[in-house]
């Protein structure tokens, strides 16, 4: 995601905040990660315990905290089906605050992880880590990495990445951020993996695609990242996506619209909770 070159991704620390929210808020959870609220800092960690609804305060905030949830749970179901079929390194793209490589399940030696941000993000990520008292793995490696000056392929290279090796990447809550091309170049770089290698990714879809009341939700969340700083740049069709990804060498791909995530996720639930109507995940294949 896009971070200013002194300040670290606002968009991180909220996604956080919603992370440890569902934790408090939402039973049974969707995703269960017992680090969220060490990973917010304790000042802020205190005031959820002591009142979880107080940063879920507008309409959206339940469907945000919902998709948050799912994505990453699907992701990581997702990680341990390619483990099973091979992977062996992975690349968390535009990590921010995920917890993954501190309560890694699989064995040591068995997946090595890497995190890839801006070096500003992931300097504010280790002094979270450090106040936390989470030690860092030693199947992990952090891939500082400015998009500005750099490209994935140098930034992964420069930190023991092998190309050679089957690899799943996840890179949830960045693409609407970058360029369309950069998003392009990104994609075209993880087509280039070994067979049996993997991307799970979340996108926006076109706003020409959306109902009138989609697009008014469409226009509140642009306009409150916009407000932080972090605009949204790049948007897709999922079934002109889904066309280029194939384009690139992707041999598999499916979309999971809100739809799928409900039905996947959410059926059933007592307490209502669901992704909302702008929720999209591609999961795709080499």
């Amino acid at each position: 995601m896009f971070v200013e070159k002194f300040r670290p991704s606002l968009t991180a620390q909220r996604v956080a905040m919603r992370r440890a929210a569902h934790q408090l808020l939402d039973d049974p959870k969707v995703f269960d990660d017992p680090l969220a609220l060490h990973m917010v800092g304790k000042k802020h960690a205190s005031a959820l315990r002591a009142d979880p609804c107080q940063f879920e305060a507008t309409p959206l905030s339940p469907y945000l905290r919902a998709f948050l949830a799912a994505r990453s749970r699907y992701a990581e179901n997702e990680l341990a089906l390619g483990v099973r079929r091979g992977v062996c390194q992975y690349v968390i793209l535009g990590a921010g605050l995920d917890t993954f490589a501190y309560r890694n399940p699989h064995p040591h030696g068995v997946l090595h992880v890497f995190e890839v941000d801006h070096p500003t993000t992931q300097t504010w990520k280790r002094a979270r880590l450090e106040e936390a008292g989470i030690t860092l793995p030693n199947d992990l490696t952090f891939a500082p990495v400015d998009f500005e000056t750099q490209t994935l392929a140098e930034g992964l290279a420069g930190a023991g990445y092998d190309s050679g090796k089957c690899t799943f990447f996840s890179w949830l809550g960045v693409t609407e951020y970058l360029t369309t091309e950069a998003v392009m170049a990104i994609l075209r770089f993880i087509a280039s993996a070994p067979v049996g290698s993997g991307v799970v990714f979340d996108y926006v879809p076109s706003p020409s695609l959306l109902t009138p009341v989609q697009r008014s939700r469409f226009d509140a969340l642009a306009q409150r990242v916009a407000s932080a700083g972090e605009p949204w740049q790049t948007f897709f069709d999922p079934g002109l996506l889904a066309m280029d990804l194939r384009a690139m060498g992707f041999e598999y791909s499916e979309d999971n619209g809100p739809e799928e995530i409900n039905a996947r996720y959410f059926d059933g639930r007592k307490d209502g909770l669901r992704v909302g109507s702008l929720s999209h995940i591609m999961n795709a294949q080499v």
